[in-house]
């Protein structure tokens, strides 16, 4: 076998990979980027999430609660015969707190539904004006035909090797790290939905009210992703491009990472947990070790 039949057989091997990711991976990558309250509109979801205070996870909320309340008695009780000396807050002031913590522990599965219906919201209204003022949809389906015009493998003589190989190669690997970072990201917002009663009912006492401020920074900063790449969308849409120019390939591969390190620009404005896979993984290669 001659060099050239090698690299035939590597342009074809390639060209089959990236054919395959251009028609699966990109329309996979809008709905679980943009997201809306048909996250939580899943029969098992509500059932673990419980659909009375009797059952799922809202039972177990409700179950410390009563805790709560007993621990403050009992506290109460010792303290006022001295056996204690810690200062603790008075009966009207807990039980009001208890109270208001209870109505939104219960309550937690619509506040979190108004939440994420608001960012949605807010992520739809600054793609639809995008839409009109660029005239074309802003989403990652889209994306994917402009780049395969701009950086098209057979546009280079049919050469993995050519430049526009190499950044077509860049281009679709990295929405690899994207996809499988907004993954996470959509796992996580069920997780942060599912330990809402917890974090409401934190509210209760200032011992554990800090658990409340990670809850709801974290959670407002997985919904904030979906509002940061809507505008890198944007920003990238707007850009002319030429498939002649090598700066607007380059402007083309620099948007990406931005979208790529989205997560990593709202946590340090706002706080939040890292949802990226690169380092995700060298947290655990770490752990490991």
């Amino acid at each position: 076998m001659n060099t050239n039949s090698i690299i035939e057989t590597v342009n074809s091997l390639f060209g089959n990979l990236f054919s395959s990711i251009d028609g699966t991976i990109y329309s996979a990558l809008d709905n679980i980027t943009f997201i809306n309250t048909d996250i939580i509109n899943s029969h098992y979801f509500e059932k673990i999430f419980g659909t009375t205070t009797s059952n799922g996870f809202l039972l177990i909320a409700n179950a410390l609660l009563i805790g709560f309340v007993l621990y403050y008695g009992v506290t109460y009780l010792l303290s006022s015969l001295g056996i204690i000396q810690d200062s603790i807050q008075k009966p009207s002031q807990f039980f009001f707190k208890i109270l208001l913590g209870g109505l939104l522990m219960n309550s937690s599965l619509f506040i979190c539904e108004q939440l994420i219906l608001i960012n949605s919201l807010i992520s739809e209204s600054i793609r639809s004006l995008g839409h009109e003022l660029l005239g074309g949809d802003i989403c990652f389906s889209e994306l994917i035909n402009q780049a395969n015009v701009i950086i098209f493998l057979e546009n280079s003589s049919g050469s993995i090797f050519s430049i526009d190989g190499i950044l077509k190669m860049i281009f679709s690997f990295s929405f690899f790290n994207i996809i499988f970072s907004y993954s996470v990201r959509y796992i996580m917002i069920k997780v942060f939905i599912l330990i809402s009663p917890f974090a409401f009912l934190s509210l209760s006492t200032p011992n554990t009210s800090v658990f409340f401020k990670c809850w709801i920074k974290s959670f407002l900063a997985l919904l904030f992703i979906e509002l940061l790449a809507s505008i890198i969308l944007i920003v990238m849409f707007s850009i002319t491009y030429s498939s002649k120019d090598i700066t607007s390939k380059l402007l083309l591969i620099g948007s990406l990472f931005a979208l790529i390190k989205s997560n990593s620009y709202i946590k340090e404005l706002i706080g939040g947990i890292n949802t990226e896979i690169s380092d995700s993984m060298y947290m655990l290669r770490t752990f490991m070790k």
